[in-house]
């Protein structure tokens, strides 16, 4: 299990842009794209994050109880990688759904362009976990996580998930990029989100809100310039890469084929 050194959910995302290497070696962290009234305003986009004792936060709570039967099956260990937020990580994690092995090293262009993308996804869901300040499972249930909860990451906000946010927006992108992997790109990314309630560390309406919040921010990027041209540039890359291999995906592709709850 991993110990969660980071401040809060936003400082996890905040991060990203400092690993890009495959031996996630610190360099400077990456500008976004978006700034100012540019970034999606998520407090009015989401909708509220459910009340105490209401439907929404009885699903939640069941959700989560009913989800820790998957401890330490292949799920869970999917959902244990899941958690790793590197540029490195991402672009493993969404090689099988491509049908190649994306690196840092063969596909530079896109790196940087998802660390940008980092950066904003941070700046947007920062504000609105800290506005709508409501408490991660776990501190509400009794149950196992899927890694170590340190006290910093006890004081950071389920809502909305910052890695469903990120995870969906890279779909997202990647599904434009890459039109004929569409679904299995968008299959991984829902997989991604839904790790985070396997994991424990998120409400599935959290996950829900982050697929909402990722939507909304890849709308706002298309709205720039610098954006348009890198995701064209992105898009050269990894044509180059495509006669390569199909790899051996069909076990991770057999394992998110169905929802876990």
């Amino acid at each position: 299990m991993r110990i969660v050194s980071f401040a809060t959910g936003a400082l996890l995302l905040a991060a990203l842009p400092y690993v890009l290497s495959s031996q996630n070696a610190p360099r400077a962290r990456a500008e976004g794209y978006l700034t100012g009234s540019a970034l999606p305003d998520l407090i009015h986009v989401l909708p509220s994050a459910p009340e105490p004792a209401s439907a929404r936060d009885a699903a939640d709570r069941a959700i989560f109880k009913a989800t820790r039967s998957l401890q330490d099956s292949p799920r869970w260990k999917l959902a244990q990688n899941d958690d790793k937020l590197s540029i490195a990580a991402l672009l493993a994690d969404f090689s099988c759904s491509m049908g190649v092995t994306l690196t840092t090293e063969n596909a530079p262009v896109l790196a940087r362009m998802l660390a940008r993308v980092a950066t904003d996804a941070s700046a947007a869901t920062g504000p609105a976990k800290d506005f709508f300040h409501r408490k991660r499972p776990f501190l509400v249930d009794q149950g196992p996580v899927c890694i170590a909860i340190s006290p910093a990451f006890e004081k950071s906000f389920d809502y909305p998930s910052g890695h469903t946010t990120l995870g969906w927006a890279v779909g997202l992108i990647l599904a434009e990029i890459d039109s004929g992997h569409a679904s299995p790109i968008l299959t991984r990314a829902r997989a991604f989100g839904e790790s985070r309630v396997v994991c424990g560390v998120h409400n599935a309406s959290a996950v829900d809100a982050g697929r909402v919040a990722g939507a909304s921010l890849v709308a706002a990027l298309h709205s720039n310039a610098t954006f348009r041209v890198d995701f064209e540039k992105a898009h050269a890359e990894l044509a180059a890469l495509k006669s390569k291999e199909a790899g051996e995906c069909a076990a991770e592709t057999s394992l998110i084929a169905k929802s876990p709850y």
